[in-house]
């Protein structure tokens, strides 16, 4: 570790981490996970668990955690959902918002005082829909064509799945997007709303927070995006092999690089 790299461990005072991929994968969890948080937790090192997924709700993103013996709990929890539903409920309190999306984001948005419809929405809040069919599409493009606001919960084209990889919440969203002709306001990483709304909830400043991940594309730029610090972990899709085209697709380098969980925990918590 250099002297530059010293100072940005100095000056983090807390943590957004990823999940999918840093933590986890699908159901088991990644080794060192489990220490890395309780070391956390004995350090007193502010952290929240920050994903793209918009279809579980903070409690059961809590109990997949602790189902693998990660220590978890719902108020620890970030989730892209949440977030749409903050930014929403701050541009239009109240608002009447059509929803192609699954539990987590139904919740979120009914929460935040806003109200789900059918009927001349304000705006169209899609995340991932796996009921999503060619009457979604169209229902969405009547809508947007109407006057309504298109919001992405996060841009992610793929999914991992036990049986192989899914079209994420962003397959969908470019279906919508090329059939409006509307760009949607994208709040997930990589773009710097999500990151917002998780370090305002840690009362930090993005300087003085740093983001965990495996991926250069969502979690790396998404920190850069907002200004956070960045530490990648090589426990998911960024590898020895791909780092450099990874980096060079994302237009962005981290700070630190750890080869596991093991060496984040010893640079975060030294």
């Amino acid at each position: 570790m250099t002297d530059g790299e010293d100072a940005i461990v100095e000056q983090v005072k807390g943590l957004l981490i990823d999940l999918d991929g840093t933590l986890y994968h699908g159901k088991n969890m990644i080794d060192g996970a489990d220490a890395l948080i309780h070391k956390l937790r004995e350090k007193k090192v502010p952290y929240l668990f920050v994903t793209n997924n918009s279809s579980r709700t903070p409690e059961q993103v809590a109990e997949h955690l602790k189902g693998m013996g990660i220590p978890a709990s719902p108020e620890e929890v970030c989730t892209s959902s949440l977030a749409t539903a903050s930014y929403i409920a701050h541009e239009s309190p109240g608002a009447k918002v059509a929803v192609l999306g699954e539990e987590g984001l139904r919740q979120a948005l009914t929460d935040a005082g806003l109200t789900i419809t059918d009927d001349q929405p304000q705006y169209v809040v899609q995340g991932i829909d796996r009921s999503f069919n060619y009457s979604s599409l169209s229902q969405a493009l009547q809508w947007i064509h109407g006057g309504a606001t298109s919001v992405l919960t996060n841009p992610d084209l793929l999914l991992p799945s036990d049986t192989g990889l899914t079209p994420g919440a962003g397959s969908l969203g470019a279906a919508i997007e090329a059939a409006s002709g509307v760009k949607p306001i994208v709040i997930g990483k990589p773009s710097s709303i999500l990151m917002k709304y998780a370090t305002d909830r840690l009362g930090l400043s993005p300087a003085e927070t740093a983001v965990v991940g495996d991926n250069m594309r969502t979690d790396i730029a998404a920190g850069v995006n907002a200004g956070c610090r960045t530490i990648l972990v090589m426990t998911g899709i960024t590898t020895q092999d791909n780092m450099e085209a990874h980096m060079e697709a994302a237009g962005v380098r981290p700070d630190y690089i750890c080869q596991d969980l093991s060496e984040a925990a010893d640079l975060i918590c030294t």
